[in-house]
């Protein structure tokens, strides 16, 4: 773990922190908000559980975050033409050998989590599930990492944003809820799916924006295969998608008024999708990455506080 080189100069420790990419990790710990708030309403919260996740996940993104910086050095998006920020490898402020060190650690720092997290949550008593849910964090290591830096990144296939859903929505909260109340109930799958398809949103701005680099890179990401217009169309639909997801899930439980909090973020996401709809060029649309993702982690809070009162 020498290669790091972390603590030798300031300029090195920017270069890291810049690389784990502190503003995705919010978003990460979105699953695991809503997985709680879900668990907290059926009175089944157990703060362990939600700490070591929490923990676990950060570490998956940083590692996915670390991944993505190689590979897409390695395979040519983080190039020149592309307008979003510049990557560490790309810039020579990490060299490849040096990421692939910092990817093996996280790797091995999201497993001892991953490892005292099921431990937590199911004891020796639940050895199955124990081992079910490896088979799963496993997953989440391979995914994290062949994003983009395997030899045959799915990234680069346009099959990012199914990933996505699976991890960020489906796994990320119906696994956390199941972490804590050993039960799921299928109407978690619906808020589980508005997490992943906003979070999809996400990813698909991320993707407008780098059409040009990513086509030239040889990466066929969905906005890619779709080209600009019809991506944006999917942009509104994901959006859309999400919200109705949502609403659906309160009618099913019967909601009472103060439950449909959430609805609240409905200009936020109505914004976040005419301003990507009307701006073409990449610069003007990247703010809105952040404004999406923001927008889908006040929504948690409202789902999660307005289902808690």
């Amino acid at each position: 773990m020498a290669d790091l080189q972390i603590s030798r100069t300031p300029s090195k420790v920017k270069a890291w922190i810049s690389a784990f990419r502190l503003r995705t990790l919010p978003l990460a710990l979105a699953s695991i908000g809503m997985g709680s708030f879900l668990a907290a309403a059926d009175q089944q919260f157990r703060g362990s559980v939600v700490a070591w996740s929490a923990l676990t996940t950060l570490f998956l993104q940083i590692l996915s975050n670390l991944a993505n910086d190689y590979g897409d050095t390695k395979h040519g998006a983080d190039s020149i033409n592309r307008k979003g920020p510049q990557r560490a490898v790309q810039a020579g402020l990490i060299t490849p050998d040096q990421m692939k060190t910092g990817m093996l650690l996280f790797t091995l720092l999201s497993l001892l989590s991953g490892l005292i997290l099921l431990w937590v949550a199911f004891g020796q008593e639940g050895i199955y599930l124990f081992l079910l849910f490896f088979v799963l964090g496993l997953a989440a290591i391979w995914a994290a990492i062949n994003y983009t830096a395997g030899a045959k990144p799915y990234g680069y296939a346009g099959l990012g944003d199914i990933s996505v859903f699976i991890f960020f929505g489906l796994v990320g909260v119906t696994g956390t809820y199941f972490l804590q109340t050993q039960q799921v109930q299928w109407p978690v799958l619906l808020p589980a799916a508005a997490l992943g398809f906003f979070s999809i949103g996400v990813l698909n701005i991320n993707n407008i924006r780098d059409i040009q680099s990513d086509k030239l890179a040889g990466k066929y990401s969905v906005p890619v295969r779709l080209g600009p217009r019809k991506a944006r169309m999917y942009h509104v639909c994901l959006l859309v998608l999400g919200m109705f997801c949502a609403i659906v899930f309160a009618i099913l439980q019967k909601a009472s008024v103060q439950n449909y909090l959430f609805l609240l973020t409905l200009p936020l996401f109505f914004h976040n999708a005419r301003q990507v709809w009307y701006r073409q060029n990449p610069e003007e649309i990247d703010p809105y990455l952040k404004q999406m993702a923001l927008s889908t982690l006040l929504f948690v809070l409202l789902f999660g506080i307005g289902f808690l009162l």
